[in-house]
């Protein structure tokens, strides 16, 4: 594994490397930016056990209906924890850090992803958003579900690819071939390589493989994959891409939306991505600080519900290519 690699991205940091309005206070930055890690235990434990409650209504009361719905609770509480080891990936779990990166890594085991990795990659992402240089971009690039404008048809049609599994080589091997994404430390790549070999040995050695393969490798290929390309979309795609504050999206939508799709303030992406530092849990209120702060809304690019407003943008809105937009910027005030 190249550990320079991760040194650097972690030195380097999750900061844009563009100059971004002022727009908050130092104070208010530094009020906004603290960890509450009791909040950040108590949402892994309501994930866990909503899954767990999912399995155990689906084996007890057995029915293809229930069972439907069970794959859709799990896949998207698979994609909830994703959301948490997105803020562990940020150091926002624990102000212990050691602590923050072991949580980090258990709760990033359902989505096949390491936080090491996706932490790498992440940063990359963060400091070169939506340029040559950002791996989330690029690996997309000539791929006809992240082209747009794409009729309301065209969009529907990809997510049902996505979540009846049509998607998922594409969608795995599009996270993990990237060098950001592999270079993790050895210690972190032979405990998942343990965990997963002993969890398939356990399955098939205690007779619950058919349990592994119904409640997690099913929502994982399905739900999980069909929510996270939905996200990777209205994140960044079929925006303005004039500045810092409409190369992002944010989505307000109804709360079963957000439950499914973007909890943990997942759907605060532009204010994400302005104070990276920002738990999850303050994001709502950094919107409503920020809409107060000129000139974000009038510039900010902010979008009602995912299965309205979102389609809409999409319909309409083109991308540049991406070597188009690496050097805008809103600047300083």
């Amino acid at each position: 594994m190249n550990t320079t690699v991760i040194a650097k991205s972690a030195k380097l940091g999750d900061d844009c490397v563009r100059d971004i309005p002022r727009l908050l206070t130092k104070e208010e930055i530094r009020n906004l930016s603290r960890i509450d890690s009791r909040k950040f235990t108590l949402a892994i434990i309501v994930e866990i056990l909503t899954i767990a409650a999912a399995i155990a209504i689906s084996e007890t009361w057995w029915h293809p209906a229930i069972y439907f719905v069970a794959v859709i609770i799990i896949g998207s509480r698979i994609n909830g924890l994703g959301g948490l080891m997105h803020d562990a990936a940020h150091y926002r779990g624990y102000t212990n850090r050691t602590i923050n990166d072991i949580v980090g890594e258990i709760i990033a085991l359902p989505t096949t992803a390491s936080m090491a990795g996706y932490r790498n990659s992440h940063f990359a992402h963060h400091r070169e958003l939506n340029s040559e240089r950002d791996p989330d971009w690029t690996r997309n690039i000539g791929l006809e579900e992240f082209e747009f404008p794409k009729p309301r048809p065209g969009m529907v049609k990809y997510i049902l690819q996505y979540l009846t599994g049509l998607k998922i080589w594409s969608a795995v091997t599009g996270f993990h071939k990237n060098k950001e994404t592999r270079d993790i430390p050895a210690i972190v790549a032979r405990s998942r390589l343990v965990f997963f070999v002993a969890l398939l040995a356990a399955s098939i050695a205690f007779g619950f493989w058919k349990q592994l393969l119904l409640y997690w490798i099913v929502p994982v290929m399905t739900v999980f994959v069909a929510i996270r390309y939905i996200r990777n979309v209205a994140e960044h795609y079929a925006v303005e891409h004039e500045n810092v504050l409409n190369e992002s999206r944010t989505v307000l939508a109804p709360w079963w939306q957000l439950y499914l799709i973007a909890p943990w303030g997942l759907n605060y992406h532009l204010e994400h991505h302005l104070f990276p530092g920002v738990p999850c849990f303050r994001l709502a209120e950094l919107h409503r600080l920020l809409m107060t702060r000129e000139p974000f809304p009038q510039l900010a690019h902010v979008t009602h519900g995912y299965f309205g407003g979102l389609l809409r943008d999409c319909a309409t809105l083109p991308d540049p290519h991406p070597a188009a937009t690496a050097s805008k910027a809103v600047p300083a005030e």
